[in-house]
């Protein structure tokens, strides 16, 4: 079973998004996600400025079985990005809902963080 916190939203695509105090929101992959994927070692971000669909892939996750691309669970600008990863990618097998965040964004449509699932339906989706 993977750690699956119930402060945050999660995405069919194993993405997580905290809402945060400012109206930004927080995004990264689950728990589920990098375990599925083993020793990350490389993660492609998006530019700071971008505007994103929601669902749309905004990068890559690379590892030693495999590669996969990141979906972002709501519309928006990217605001911020986890320039920390560029150089210890591992963080996110390590702290994935921590230290191990992806990216920042200003969501274009806030209504669209509430088609995630909460916590209770992304656990068992994934059990």
């Amino acid at each position: 079973m993977s750690n699956v916190p119930g402060n945050l939203r999660y995405a069919k695509s194993h993405e997580w998004l905290r809402p945060e105090g400012d109206g930004s929101v927080t995004v990264g992959i689950t728990d589920y996600a990098q375990a599925a994927l083993g020793d990350i070692t490389y993660v492609q971000l998006p530019k700071v400025g971008a505007v994103l669909k929601q669902a749309a892939s905004f990068g890559v996750v690379e590892s030693v079985k495999a590669a996969s691309d990141v979906y972002v669970p709501v519309g928006g600008t990217v605001l911020a990005v986890n320039g920390a990863l560029e150089g210890a990618p591992e963080t996110l097998n390590s702290d994935p809902y921590g230290a191990g965040w992806i990216l920042r964004l200003k969501p274009s449509d806030p209504a669209e963080a509430g088609a995630l699932m909460d916590a209770a339906a992304y656990s068992v989706a994934t059990a």
